[in-house]
């Protein structure tokens, strides 16, 4: 739909007037450690700031009963006890218009070493023009700016003529159990908006890789130090598996395995030890440790076949351990998640690009990931066509994360015009 260049003018004006609210409200949200399993307060603050808005707010369950035999679902981590997601929606008067969907996840990965950060992680300060705190640019900026872009259009009179959806959900970080759950729990959109961070310039997700978290678990054998070649060691034994993972992230990564939507991008596919935990004593050889590890997953391989790659490197590397007395156990824990591609020239897309060249004068660029986002369960499960686009995030995951505010105010205007201009507008 072309939207007159006066109600252009007054909704960008309008998403310009509420910056300082927007920035406020980012604070706010950086200073819940929403990371997994600690996401309720984060949750709660999040269905007010729907309400705040004027929408009836439910309160979704992630039931892993009910998507256990999804094939969009990852075995959790943790409970699900006391962290609902949250979803509201706007149902017009009028109507005729298309139904969009705004979507953000407002879970954080952990801080990792709070003493190296500039400020502690979860107070936010704002220097230079970016606000810095865990989660600032991934992505509670992008959850600041679905929430300010449905203001913008009331502030400027306005209100859509489609149902628009908003949505904030637990796990992306992990499982994606959470947007799972919830897209199940509403009704199917006409398109899907998401507003994860770009990677340091403006872009539009064209495509990203699965991801399979797997865990394997080591027993050796004990023994005082001084005895140190009658036992087996745990830690020894499990990055000995991990290293056979080299190899494997190596093949995953010549190109005749490489999607077209990732020609260029060098080694696009990424195998990570993540995590590592074990032993018992300085002075005894280990009994026990575990490792995790996060395997990537190209287009035209699914995460199942991942799965029994995984599978049987660590059973070779069992055989070759067992004659030791080593045991070694492998489960599955997080994203079991499949690879995606983005259809660029759909109709959404299509508008947030020319919306963004509206407020900025710039273009979105493409931008293949190697990360992946909650986009997937949209364009996989249900078939709708999503725009996966966002603000200049720096160092998320790691120390001193910090998101632009000029950039997080030019996506809030792009998806307030995006909306105006996908559902139509009908006069408040």
């Amino acid at each position: 739909m072309t939207i007159d260049p006066g109600v252009k003018r007054a909704i960008i004006e309008a998403a310009t007037s509420l910056e300082a609210e927007a920035e406020a409200m980012l604070a706010a949200l950086v200073r819940f450690p929403s990371t997994l399993g600690n996401e309720g307060p984060c949750l709660d603050h999040t269905a007010c700031l729907f309400e705040a808005l004027g929408l009836p707010v439910t309160r979704v369950p992630t039931d892993t009963a009910a998507l256990a035999g999804h094939p969009g679902f990852s075995p959790p981590l943790v409970s699900y006890a006391g962290r609902d997601n949250v979803a509201a929606a706007h149902t017009p008067r009028s109507g005729g218009g298309r139904s969009l969907c705004l979507q953000a996840h407002l879970d954080v990965v952990p801080e990792g070493a709070a003493e190296l950060w500039t400020a502690p992680p979860f107070e936010p300060v704002t220097r230079d023009g970016r606000m810095y705190g865990r989660g600032s640019g991934d992505m509670k900026a992008g959850l600041v700016s679905n929430i300010i872009a449905f203001r913008a259009l009331a502030l400027a009179g306005l209100a859509p003529a489609g149902q628009v959806q908003l949505q904030a959900v637990v796990e992306e970080e992990c499982t994606g159990n959470g947007a799972l759950a919830t897209m199940l729990a509403m009704p199917k959109p006409d398109a899907v908006i998401i507003p994860e961070p770009g990677p340091g310039m403006p872009a539009l997700y064209t495509a990203e890789v699965g991801v399979v978290w797997a865990w394997v678990t080591v027993m050796g054998r004990p023994a005082h130090v001084r005895e140190k070649q009658a036992g087996l060691n745990a830690i020894e034994a499990a990055m000995a598996i991990a290293d056979r993972f080299a190899a494997h992230e190596e093949a995953l990564n010549r190109a005749e395995r490489i999607h077209p939507a990732f020609r260029g991008i060098n080694h696009p596919v990424n195998v990570n030890l993540g995590t590592i935990e074990g032993g018992e004593w300085n002075s005894s050889v280990p009994s026990r440790a575990r490792i995790g590890l996060r395997v990537g997953v190209m287009m035209s391989y699914s995460a199942a076949e991942t799965k029994r790659d995984i599978e049987r490197i660590v059973a070779e590397a069992a055989a070759e351990l067992a004659p030791k007395g080593a045991r070694v156990t492998l489960s599955w824990g997080g994203f079991m998640a499949d690879p995606c591609v983005f259809d660029p020239a759909a109709p959404i897309a299509r508008l947030a690009r020319e919306s963004f060249a509206e407020v900025t004068g710039g273009a979105l660029r493409d931008y293949p990931a190697t990360g992946l986002t909650d986009g997937r369960f949209f364009t996989l499960y249900q078939g709708t066509p999503v725009a996966v686009f966002g603000p200049d995030a720096d160092a998320i995951h790691g120390i001193d994360e910090s998101v632009g505010l000029a950039s997080m105010h030019a996506v809030t205007a792009t998806i307030a015009l995006t909306m105006a201009a996908w559902c139509g507008t009908e006069k408040l």
